[in-house]
């Protein structure tokens, strides 16, 4: 018997089928993937630095978007949900219903286990196709751990990784500080000598 090869989708067949679907699902060569559920501490931290995020940037030329909203990296196709991302100056979208950003200059992941070797492989190398994205911020939910990738002017990214409440996270992209410890506000990490 031969495995008869599934349909792929067209990326407007998977947009009729998203934005009239309950759950968000990624898109990529043709395939849907359903996005799990998140934590109660994964929620925690991305509000946490949503918050703290959006007071910064609230008088100047950059806004800040959350978790349902869509980004679609041009260049590979990959349409995905960010757990926050930034625009600064006028906000450009994929078509006219205005529901697909193609130009983040900040996008922010909150990790979690089933997610963490993929924002930091395969998604990566996606988002660092996209021309207008600067900066790269993983959040780890287990222990207090930001790791930061820069873009140089020669194109390289740079990490800067920050590992104490005590920190002050600096962000490159959008010049302001977030301090480690709001990020981390009312979090009980998995790791227990983590716990301050």
């Amino acid at each position: 018997m031969t495995a008869v090869p599934k349909k792929k989708l067209t990326a407007q067949e998977y947009l009729a089928i998203e934005r009239a679907a309950e759950f968000r699902s990624e898109f990529y060569n043709g395939e849907m993937f359903a996005m799990a559920g998140a934590t109660g501490e994964h929620n925690r931290i991305k509000e946490n630095f949503a918050v703290q995020l959006g007071m910064r940037l609230l008088n100047g030329p950059c806004e800040s978007f959350t978790t349902d909203q869509r980004v679609l990296v041009s260049p590979t196709g990959l349409y995905t949900y960010p757990d926050i991302l930034v625009v600064c100056g006028e906000v450009e979208y994929a078509d006219g219903l205005f529901d697909t950003i193609v130009n983040p200059r900040v996008i922010v992941e909150v990790l979690s286990d089933s997610t963490e070797a993929y924002d930091r492989g395969a998604k990566f190398r996606q988002y660092r196709q996209i021309p207008t994205l600067e900066e790269y911020i993983l959040i780890a939910q287990k222990e207090p751990a930001v790791d930061q990738f820069v873009r140089q002017s020669n194109g390289l990214w740079v990490l800067t990784a920050y590992a104490q409440l005590s920190e002050m996270f600096r962000m490159s992209a959008v010049p302001l500080e977030i301090p480690m410890a709001d990020i981390y506000r009312r979090v009980k990490f998995q790791t227990p000598d983590a716990n301050p």
